[in-house]
């Protein structure tokens, strides 16, 4: 009985090519997110695939071969942001001052968001055929509550911050993000500078009862009625 051919080994979802693949399929895929990323940045993520395949030079099949989902496509293009995010907030983890730490990981994600509009969609979508994205979303969400709590306990922030009002400026960040880049960061700057103002201990009247939100809630579309 003849030995049957190899297969060819599973697309990856993230950024990094999967193992064994040849010299011109690891081109195309490195065409397609680079083509990918240029289309985002310049129109957000709802470019539909078909444009990003003739951007990068390939066939339809090409693409799909490589992402078959659009969700798979999107999280690879942002993968290595995605991943700046995580180093973000460990680095601000690590900060002995965590007051320090949360502005920096705060105004690095804002930043982010105000520069390249398809990495603001990418970081509010969902990637339900990447769990490595989710594992790492998880993990963020547990590390801005320790982050939070400590600089409560230090006493630099007010006791009545709760972690989901993160929640509430990245989704204000993101409907700040306009066609250009500098009426974009000039918003979310001026943004982050009045959210973060308003973080600072106070004797004043307290705030209403936190939203339930979570990050999670960054990467559902809402809920609409009628």
């Amino acid at each position: 009985m003849p030995a049957q051919l190899p297969r060819n080994p599973p697309p990856s979802t993230s950024g990094t090519p999967a193992p064994g693949q040849r010299a011109d399929a690891r081109h195309n895929r490195a065409r397609l997110l680079q083509a990918a990323r240029e289309a985002y940045a310049l129109n957000g993520a709802d470019v539909p695939s078909s444009t990003i395949a003739r951007r990068a030079g390939v066939g339809a099949a090409t693409l799909y071969r490589h992402f078959p989902t659009r969700g798979s496509l999107i999280a690879a293009a942002f993968s290595e942001q995605l991943g700046q995010c995580t180093a973000a907030l460990d680095e601000a983890l690590q900060d002995d001052d965590p007051w320090h730490g949360l502005r920096n990981v705060l105004t690095k994600v804002c930043t982010m968001q105000a520069e390249d509009r398809g990495f603001s969609a990418a970081f509010l979508s969902q990637f339900p055929d990447a769990p490595d994205v989710r594992r790492e979303r998880a993990r963020a969400e547990a590390g801005l509550a320790r982050l939070v709590q400590r600089a409560k306990d230090t006493g630099q922030l007010r006791k009545d911050f709760d972690p989901s009002d993160v929640t509430l400026l990245l989704l204000a960040n993101n409907g700040v993000v306009r066609e250009s880049p500098a009426a974009s960061m000039a918003a979310s700057r001026r943004l982050l500078a009045y959210f973060l103002q308003s973080c600072l201990p106070t004797d004043g009247t307290p705030l209403p009862q936190p939203a339930p939100l979570r990050l999670d809630d960054l990467y559902n579309p809402p809920h609409r009625t009628g």
